[in-house]
Formats: structure tokens, C-alpha cells, sequence
């Protein structure tokens, strides 16, 4: 089965799926994350699991949003038990976040009565809007415009609500947006022994990392096809490595 869209989600099945992956994306990429995060999706199918991708706009509401994403995906996912495309009996769920899709899958596990195996949470981040918006932040201090919840108000929604014991928390060692110190503190405090922090190499970006070609002219290597080819193997290098931290998180003995 190739992507399909089914009830406003991103579906990609393989044959004989083994658990499902509710899949969330960063703020500004996330209404295509069958495009955006490609590979990275792909790749997690390959290996048995089923991918549902929901897309999203951003707006200031992240509660109205973790609320939209959380109904919408119960309601593909029952749909695709109906149409067979999933069996019918018990399949494992995880969430996996990047950046915003982190804080969307925590409000979610706040808010709801999920049943997750677990959540993977790739570079978090829970800036204010004044932070997150340039725009806003070059308005005067009276124009008070917040994203609800707000930071704070995230983190004491986590401490007091959420219920997802296992996590595998994932940092880039060139991410200067991230914040997943905090989270692991928080998220520790609440599951000790439960939380993982893995810190790969890669930026804020990797997990978008395309399969795009570097065209050569034969007989004619110049310095810049040295260099697009540099860049490309630090690119799927750096994605590799994301991939085998999540797979062995996954499932450690299929993994090794």
C-alpha cells in the first residue's frame, strides 16, 4: 500500500503491520508530513509499522489542535479496522512528535485516556508565542498574544495529567531551538527509570531529510558536486542514525 489519505490522515500500511505509529509534525511542515517527513515515515513502515500521519495548521490553540488530531486519528484508525486494512484485534500504538508534534502528543496523553505503548518526542520545544513568532515579538509588550496552554502551563499540565510512562526523548547536538532538557526533567520526576534521552548528531532539521539528487555531468566532477555530495551523506548519515535510535527504542530485540 502506498500513502493514502483517509479521513484527513496520511496512511502508509505495510503488508503485515506489527504496531501503529500516530505520527505528528513540526508547526510549519506539518499539513504534508507525507511529503515533509518522507523518508523517515517510510522507513518506519519498512519495518512493520503502520504509519497515520494527521496534518494540522497551526494556530495559537494548541489544546483545540491535540484535541482535532487526537479524534481524528481514533477515527481513521477505526476506519481502517472496518475496511480490514488493520486487524481488528489489539495492535500496539506509539506517538512519535518532532518540535511542536511533541508538545500536541503530551497535551494529548494529558487530555485523554490514551493507550500508548509509548511516545518517541523529537526535538521538543515549548516557546511562548512572543519567542516562537518573530513577528509578535517585535510588537509592543501590551499586545499580549499567548499560545494556550503556555509554556508553564504545559509543563504543570505534564506533571499533573500525563499518562504515558514510557518515552524516548531524542536531541540534536546542533538544535539551538530544543528544549528536551527540560522535558526529560519533568518527564523523570513523574516515571523515573521509564524516560530515555538520546543525543544524536543533526540539527533541528534532520528528520526532514529528503532522498534528493545531485545531478553530475559525466567526465565533469567540479568542486561543487564534492560538496552537494558531502552534503547529502551528512544528511542521510545524521537521518540514519534518528532511524536506528527509534527502531532499537521500538523494538530493542528486532532491532539488535
Amino acid at each position: 500500500m502506498d500513502w493514502q489519505e483517509i479521513s484527513g490522515n496520511w496512511v502508509y500500511i505495510p503488508r503485515q503491520p506489527r504496531a501503529v505509529v500516530h505520527f505528528l509534525g513540526g508547526a510549519f511542515v506539518a499539513a504534508a508530513p507525507q511529503l515533509t517527513y518522507r523518508l523517515l515515515l517510510e522507513d518506519l513502515a519498512k519495518q512493520g509499522y503502520a504509519i497515520i500521519a494527521t496534518p494540522f495548521i497551526n494556530t495559537f490553540d494548541h489544546r483545540s489542535i491535540a484535541s482535532e488530531v487526537y479524534n481524528s486519528f481514533e477515527d481513521t484508525l477505526e476506519l481502517l479496522q472496518k475496511r480490514r486494512y488493520l486487524p481488528t484485534d489489539y495492535l500496539p500504538v506509539y506517538g512519535v512528535g518532532h518540535s511542536m508534534g511533541c508538545k500536541l502528543h503530551l497535551l494529548i496523553g494529558s487530555m485523554y485516556d490514551v493507550q500508548r505503548e509509548g511516545n518517541i518526542l523529537i526535538s521538543f520545544n515549548n516557546f511562548s508565542a512572543r519567542d516562537a513568532v518573530p513577528l509578535i515579538g517585535q510588537m509592543p509588550q501590551e499586545f499580549n498574544v499567548e499560545f494556550a496552554p503556555n509554556p508553564q502551563e504545559t509543563l504543570d499540565l505534564i506533571t499533573d495529567y500525563y499518562d504515558v510512562p514510557r518515552n524516548l526523548i531524542v536531541k540534536f547536538n546542533n538544535d539551538t531551538i530544543d528544549q528536551s532538557y527540560t522535558l526529560d526533567r519533568t518527564l523523570s520526576k513523574i516515571f523515573p527509570g521509564m524516560v530515555s534521552t538520546q543525543i544524536i548528531n543533526g540539527s533541528h532539521l534532520t528528520p526532514l531529510g529528503q532522498d534528493w539528487q545531485w545531478q553530475i555531468t559525466p567526465q565533469i566532477f567540479t568542486p561543487f558536486d564534492a560538496i552537494g555530495q558531502w552534503i547529502k551523506q551528512e544528511v542521510h548519515r545524521d537521518l540514519h542514525q534518528l532511524k536506528r535510535e527509534m527502531l532499537r527504542w521500538l523494538d530493542p530485540v528486532i532491532s539488535e
